[in-house]
């Protein structure tokens, strides 16, 4: 209203203020602030153009949390075609296009949020190959086995490796991981999400399937087996890793075996009746139980 601009110009001159209504400001800045968050996005799928990857056959060790995985990623990395560096969480790693503009852009081009993402996962993963001179590069973070289904359509000419481990020992390396975080019983409860992805990855994927207490137990026969899996020559570095290079909590385990820097033997199989009865029927899928 015009009395009221003009009320207010007079304000503002004569009393260094000016009136105005509380709600819209508040609602106003609320609009400016808040960020444009990018929802998932489930429409993933493989490159039309196999040019599109820099990546050939990358390597995955689909396994749960507390497996052995870090002992294996160790023993891979000594190998001189593989490079098998820390947990590297690429799934977690997303774009946004930021306006509608951007996104209709891109729609134009035949691209997806999907598609750019897997570019990116793509190009980090290649240039940390490239930067170790090696051949091809292995990523064995656990939680992988929830989005097993992207990583197969980001590069369908990805190897898999399933490693399994008795699901009790598991959970009580879990436990014992953060026994100020969850009790024995919820460890047994979260490494099962961990477990039933791995096997709704190993049902769905081509892979080899390898087991922890197989590999402490003769480490030569099962990195032999990988090799061959793998396509390459067995390297005996592959008994003597060495120390690894990144031992942190978060990336992968940081016990005292790791450290060692050779295979040390796994810790004795659990009896029947030590077995959380949750855990019964992976034990039975695993053939850990008849």
């Amino acid at each position: 209203m015009m009395w009221q601009r003009t009320f207010n110009s007079a304000l503002a001159k004569y009393a260094g203020f000016r009136i105005e209504r509380v709600g819209k400001a508040e609602n106003a800045k609320k609009v400016v602030e808040r960020p444009r968050m990018a929802a998932p996005d489930t429409s993933f799928r493989p490159p039309t153009d196999p040019r599109d990857r820099l990546l050939e056959a990358p390597v995955f060790v689909i396994s749960p949390v507390r497996s052995g995985s870090t002992l294996l990623r160790s023993m891979l990395n000594a190998h001189p075609d593989l490079h098998a560096p820390h947990e590297l969480h690429v799934r977690r790693l997303s774009v946004d296009f930021g306006t509608t503009l951007a996104e209709k852009a891109m729609e134009a081009l035949g691209h997806n949020r999907a598609d750019i993402e897997h570019l990116l996962w793509d190009r980090v993963l290649h240039r940390e190959l490239v930067r170790s001179g090696k051949r091809y590069i292995v990523d064995k973070t656990p939680a992988n086995a929830f989005a097993y289904e992207r990583i197969a359509a980001c590069w369908p000419d990805a190897r898999f490796v399933f490693l399994l481990r008795h699901p009790a020992s598991i959970a009580t390396s879990w436990y014992e991981a953060s026994p100020g975080k969850r009790t024995p019983d919820e460890a047994a409860a979260d490494a099962l999400r961990y477990m039933k992805a791995v096997e709704r990855a190993r049902k769905a994927l081509p892979g080899l399937t390898v087991r922890y207490e197989e590999l402490t137990a003769d480490p030569e026969k099962i990195s032999r087996l990988i090799c061959d899996f793998l396509g390459i020559a067995w390297a005996p570095e592959l008994l003597s890793y060495g120390t690894p290079d990144v031992v942190t909590k978060g990336l992968g385990d940081w016990k005292d075996k790791i450290r060692s820097g050779t295979v040390q033997k796994g810790r004795e199989l659990p009896a029947p009746a030590e077995i959380p009865e949750v855990l019964h029927a992976m034990c039975r899928t695993w053939e850990y139980l008849p």
